[in-house]
This record gives structure tokens, sequence and C-alpha cells, in this order.
């Protein structure tokens, strides 16, 4: 009888920390699809609409020195629209992997909002061409 109490206890404690340590596992990174509203000369805090599971929002992209080095990142501009991976943090959106992506490619909620950016900055563009 012991012998069965003692084995149940040892169970017990194995599921017991087998349950702490998957809690304690991060979060699995979520997918987000943005397009870029602004620029500033420090480029670890974007300006974006990101959409998320179909909601759109304005948050700030939030690079890490991996991101900082990635070449999309590095010849990011304005309407540019990008798939994102990541988390979803208090501060905005902390970015783990960025693509660029053609606009056609970004889910439909956000297809509107790239095509206003692309026709604002054509409008700020033109008239300096003659």
């Amino acid at each position: 009888m012991k012998r069965i109490g003692i084995i149940l206890g040892q169970l017990l404690l194995v599921i017991g920390s087998v349950a702490h340590m998957a809690s304690a596992l991060p979060a699995e990174d979520i997918i987000a699809f943005a397009v870029v509203l602004d620029l500033t000369k420090n480029k670890e805090r974007v300006p974006a609409k990101v959409a998320i599971d179909g909601a759109v929002s304005d948050m700030m992209l939030l690079a890490s020195d991996e991101i900082l080095t990635n070449l999309a990142w590095k010849k990011l501009e304005v309407c540019h629209a990008l798939k994102l991976e990541g988390r979803k943090t208090t501060e905005g959106f902390l970015v783990h992997t960025v693509r660029a992506i053609d606009g056609a490619m970004l889910p439909m909620v956000l297809q509107g909002v790239a095509g206003d950016c692309l026709l604002k900055k054509a409008l700020e563009v033109a008239p300096f061409v003659d």
C-alpha cells in the first residue's frame, strides 16, 4: 500500500513539473501584415498599420538587433508592405522575422490602406516632376 502511495506521489510530482515547464515556454509567434506609415531616422520603432487576424490597428513595429541588420528592414520606405512574425506587446509589435511583399499579397483589410498610402506618396512627388 505504501508503495502505491509513493508511486502516485512521484507521478503527481512529474505531472506538476511538466505542467509548470509547459507554462514557462514562450508563446508562439503570430503572423501579421503591415503597411509602413512613416519613417524616422531611428528604425527601431516604425509606425505602421498592422493587421492581425483580420483586425487592423495603428502600432509601432519594434525591431531587434537581428531585424535591424535585415536587408528588407534597411531598405524600408513609407508604404512598404510587410509580412511579419513576432509578438504583440504593450508598446507595439515585436518583430522576429520580416519579409517585404507586394501590396497585392496583403490581406484585403490592408489593401485599401496601401493604395491610399501610394496615392498620397505619388501626389507628394508629382509636383517635382516636369
